[in-house]
């Protein structure tokens, strides 16, 4: 890598211009964001930070390394690299022209709608960014950012990346929008479009945009009215990356400031129980560290709003992460936690999930004492009926769910028979009652199958096991594959009868 960009005779640094004109209002750490969120929807992983930004702004850097070329390009289309201020690269030492890059191309295709779980607009004060390897920005001194012209790219997986949040808006459009919103300057209108609410903001550049209001905090909790839906019908796998947008930019309109404490108490609000929705489908497709920065920022939220609901929801998800990730007795703490948050809320039904998490956890701690003694409180408290204090998000609460996680407790204590009766249970339900929670139908289905597999039952298991195959066209869920390769590999023995061998054969890659 080339250690200055600058020859002998070239002189001092010269401010680029262009380029901080181009960032508007937003601080360098709100623009760096914004670098970075532009690099994921076309697979770069640049670690762009205030630094970097104020590195190319002072001239310190004079032409971005390829990775950043290529964010740049796509984040300002239809503009070279001299519109943004920066010198030709082969005028610079140790760069080396190549055909300029147009927004999408090259040999990897573009991606719309990316997202980092752990940036939320620059706001909290540690960059996640800084662990990439495309980006050498600090280490380089005056330079042309040196790099190979195409690094490791990291697609996220699924058949569902263009599915988007607002039916009547596209993905291609929504990005459009908000670059447009972008190139004004203004966070607040960044987050309004990303929203599709560019209407209460002014698309001039030299316009501040007013206070947020009740509009705004409707499409918030609209957003996360959307992101559920999706999620019951598709699985987690192919819309955590494109729900991560709106979650930013939730809390960028919380920045901005509202005129009315009952309106900021509704954008606390749904800015938390959004950051749980997309902490559940990082959680829900295995990505368990982004899943645990999702939920503890709808904690801090909960708390700073003084939101006892939120806060009872988020350690509800907090504890279910944490038996998914092997930490029973933190579980077990966070399941109690819950339970002290919600009881001023008079939700029967919402003491019951919260019970029936603290069951799991003492499941996987082996206490089945413990566990039945959860169970009977959940069963009991479930009995009471539904009310006009549950919350709007238990809607997924219902019988099924209540045999479905009573069935992974027997799971988790050994006793498949009983775990297969239950899941066989929660599908049954699912399919007649809520035949449009598909995602739920096929992890119950999922789940009986294994228990199946595990109690002596291989051609029952393997008849599940296909019936969840022919729903993966539809839903995307790591858990529901995992599940399914265990059930596999259980189920290889008794790979010669004909039912096991026909979906072995339809679950092999």
């Amino acid at each position: 890598m080339a250690s200055s960009s600058m020859t002998p005779s070239a002189g001092p640094p010269r401010p680029n211009l262009a380029f901080r004109r181009l960032r508007g209002q937003l601080s360098p750490g709100e623009f760096a964001a914004v670098v970075r969120r532009a690099g994921l929807e076309i697979g770069e992983r640049v670690a762009c930070d205030a630094r970097y930004i104020g590195r190319v702004e002072s001239g310190e850097i004079r032409c971005p390394n390829y990775a950043y070329e290529r964010v740049f390009l796509h984040l300002f289309p239809g503009r070279t690299l001299a519109d943004l201020g920066f010198a030709p690269r082969e005028t610079v030492r140790g760069g080396r022209a190549r055909p300029p890059v147009a927004d999408g191309a090259g040999p990897f295709p573009q991606e719309r709608g990316g997202g980092s779980a752990h940036d939320h607009g620059g706001r909290s004060g540690h960059d996640h960014g800084g662990r990439s390897g495309h980006d050498h920005g600090g280490r380089s001194g005056h330079d042309c950012e040196g790099s190979p012209p195409y690094g490791p790219r990291h697609h996220p997986a699924g058949p569902f990346p263009h599915v988007p949040l607002n039916a009547e808006h596209p993905s291609t459009e929504e990005s459009d929008v908000l670059r447009r919103a972008f190139m004004s300057g203004s966070t607040a209108t960044v987050a309004a479009a990303s929203l599709g609410l560019t209407g209460p903001f002014s698309t001039e550049a030299d316009a501040a945009p007013r206070r947020v209001g009740e509009t705004e905090a409707d499409a918030v909790e609209e957003a996360v009215r959307r992101i559920r839906l999706l999620d019951d019908r598709h699985g987690a796998d192919g819309l955590y990356r494109r729900a991560a947008v709106p979650l930013r930019n939730a809390f960028a309109l919380l920045d901005a400031g509202t005129a009315r404490r009952s309106t900021s108490d509704r954008l606390h609000s749904g800015a938390g129980e959004l950051a749980i929705s997309v902490g559940w489908l990082a959680h829900d497709s295995g990505r368990f560290d982004d899943a645990r920065s999702h939920y503890a920022e709808a904690l801090a939220t909960a708390r700073m709003a003084g939101d006892a609901s939120l806060e009872a929801h988020a350690f509800c998800n907090m504890s279910f992460l944490a038996r998914d990730a092997g930490r029973p007795r933190e579980a077990v703490r966070a399941a109690q936690a819950a339970q002290r948050s919600a009881r001023e809320r008079g939700s029967a039904r919402l003491l019951s999930l919260l019970a029936l998490r603290e069951a799991g956890a003492y499941a996987l701690l082996g206490d089945r004492s413990a566990c039945e003694q959860a169970l009977a409180r959940a069963q009991a408290l479930f009995g009471r009926g539904g009310t006009d204090a549950d919350p709007e998000w238990m809607s997924f609460y219902n019988e099924a769910e209540l045999e479905g996680l009573e069935a992974q407790c027997w799971s988790a204590l050994g006793q498949w028979g009983r775990a297969a009766r239950h899941a066989q249970r929660a599908a049954h339900v699912a399919r007649t009652r809520t035949p449009h929670f598909t995602r739920n139908i096929a992890l119950y289905t999922a789940e009986a199958a294994d228990d199946l597999a595990r109690s002596g039952r291989p051609e029952e298991a393997a008849d599940a096991g296909s019936r969840v195959l022919d729903l993966l066209d539809e839903v995307q869920s790591s858990r529901i594959q995992s599940i399914l390769t265990t059930t596999a590999r259980v189920l290889l023995p008794h790979r010669r009868t004909p039912v096991v061998a026909e979906f072995l054969a339809r679950r092999a890659p």
